[in-house]
């Protein structure tokens, strides 16, 4: 257990590499300021590669972030992993049908109460409310950055692309 963190680092490096590998075959004509398609998956190796030697260095020099709980401490909260995981099915189904600022606010409303839940806080009606405010005004800037900042297509639920 002691060098589990040297393996994660390993895992990252052998990350950086595959998506350095994948990086180097995305041809294309820079675009604005220079970044064309490449750039991104350029960027995400170079960080597994960072944090690959950062994790690795710190293993070795006996510095471990954090430790592993004690079996049985903490236990699977499955109840709590159902609700999470179906806000994320919801948000599959439903993103076509209800455009994607609802159903990302409906993921937020049925998450947040998993993690409630979780942590053993009350997850009743009255957060319902104050989450789903969360959920719009997080989705909801999302949605316009996306669509028209960067211009690319999200499901919406009117004509005009507002919501």
């Amino acid at each position: 257990m002691r060098r589990a963190q040297t393996f994660i680092g390993a895992g990252c490096l052998v990350l950086a590499v595959v998506m350095a590998a994948g990086a180097a075959q995305v041809h294309g004509e820079a675009g604005y300021a220079g970044v064309g398609p490449a750039f991104l998956p350029w960027v995400v190796s170079g960080a597994f590669l960072v944090f690959g030697v950062l994790l690795i260095a710190q293993d070795l020099r006996g510095r471990a972030t954090a430790t592993a709980p004690a079996p049985g401490e903490h236990r699977a909260d499955w109840r709590a992993m159902a609700w999470v995981c179906a806000g994320l099915l919801l948000n599959a189904v439903l993103i076509e049908h209800v455009g994607f600022v609802m159903s990302c606010a409906l993921l937020f409303v049925v998450a947040a109460r998993g993690f409630r839940l979780s942590m053993g806080l009350d997850a009743g009606a009255g957060r319902i409310a104050r989450d789903a405010g969360v959920g719009l005004a997080l989705s909801a800037p999302v949605y316009w950055m996306f669509t028209k900042g960067l211009g690319l297509t999200l499901p919406g639920l009117t004509a005009n692309g507002w919501i």
